[in-house]
């Protein structure tokens, strides 16, 4: 867990440093390019207005989003264990899910594509879906890793394996109890280990997006965009928020743990913002390097929450028992799936 913590601080500080020395944009760049939409509404004042009032209420919801479930894991109907958990997650799923595809990736594609950018190589290759790519692979051997480590750790969690010789089994009954203790203590860790990884990594995606939709938001001074964008990103926060909180209760961590993964949900988006504002005087959005930057961790970010929502949270969860032996179950987790997918989809017009 310690390598998956320190992969995250490294990944918001190169982010940091990359943001930080992008380059206003320069006379090379095509005529006309990012004209459009910040000389026909322009003005500073209302700007920093709006990104005020999105800095308290983005916070807000975020807050209210990641901590709704982590609240009502104390009221019974909402434990992990209960249908009520499994819809919920369901349709948080959904959302997380149209955010890679409806949301994160198609911003890459606008950055990358920007006429701003020299035709080649950025319009000869499809570098958001290859960026894409890399980012789930990459997931995965985090993942895989991860899980080899804890397996290289834990030795005598494998033991028993080996030593189910049936002869012995039968000559000593008790024992084969003890391998069973032995198995199923082993498999709730593994458990608890993978539901860990996915809390922390999943996390991880959203952060990268979040810093540089919020440092995006901070840097512009339109307001006609800015307006829509609050409302629309206060949603998406919330109903994101929902989806990693519930990854945070099946986690199991401390009290420690689960307000650092809350601050950092929660704050991400608003420093962001706070950033752009404070750097807005030397950083231009439609510059090259802004764009190649906010592109290629857009797309990186997309390959990871949809590589997570499809095979970490939906697959492992509808292809598991639960959902397999109860089909009234599973017919309306698919409905909060789709329900998920299709607010989240819907809210792609304002955000």
């Amino acid at each position: 867990m310690a390598m998956l913590t320190k992969l995250q601080s490294l990944s918001l500080l190169l982010l940091l440093l990359l943001l930080l020395f992008t380059e206003p944009i320069s006379g090379e760049s095509p005529s006309g390019c990012g004209e459009s939409e910040h000389e026909t509404c322009r003005n500073s004042a209302r700007a920093l207005k709006y990104k005020i009032i999105a800095i308290a209420s983005i916070l807000v919801a975020s807050i209210l989003g990641v901590s709704l479930p982590l609240v009502l894991r104390q009221v019974p109907i909402f434990s992990p264990e209960k249908d009520l958990f499994t819809l919920v997650k369901a349709f948080a799923s959904g959302v997380i899910l149209a955010t890679g595809y409806m949301h994160v990736l198609p911003d890459s594609f606008d950055d990358l594509r920007s006429d701003c950018l020299p035709d080649n190589p950025w319009k000869k290759f499809p570098f958001s879906t290859f960026v894409a790519m890399i980012s789930a692979l990459l997931t995965l051997m985090v993942e895989s890793f991860a899980m080899s480590r804890f397996q290289k750790s834990n030795p005598e969690s494998n033991n028993f394996v080996a030593d189910e010789n049936p002869s012995v089994r039968a000559k000593e009954g008790n024992e084969m109890v003890h391998f069973h203790a032995i198995e199923a203590g082993h498999q709730e860790s593994t458990k608890l280990l993978k539901h860990r990884v996915v809390a922390q990594v999943l996390e991880m995606g959203i952060v990268v997006h979040s810093v540089v939709i919020g440092l995006s938001m901070g840097a512009s001074d339109n307001p006609c965009t800015i307006r829509p964008l609050v409302i629309a990103i206060c949603f998406h926060q919330f109903f994101e928020g929902m989806g990693l909180g519930g990854c945070i209760v099946q986690a199991e961590y401390g009290l420690r743990m689960k307000a650092i993964l809350v601050f950092f949900f929660a704050s991400t988006t608003p420093f962001g913002i706070a950033l752009g504002i404070g750097i807005s005087k030397v950083y231009s959005e439609d510059s090259p390097t802004a764009l190649i930057v906010e592109g290629l961790l857009n797309a990186a970010s997309a390959g990871l929450l949809q590589y997570m929502a499809l095979v970490e949270l939906l697959a492992a969860d509808f292809l598991g028992p639960k959902l397999q032996g109860n089909a009234k179950l599973q017919l309306w987790a698919f409905v909060c799936v789709f329900g998920g997918a299709g607010l989240m989809s819907l809210m792609a017009k304002w955000a």
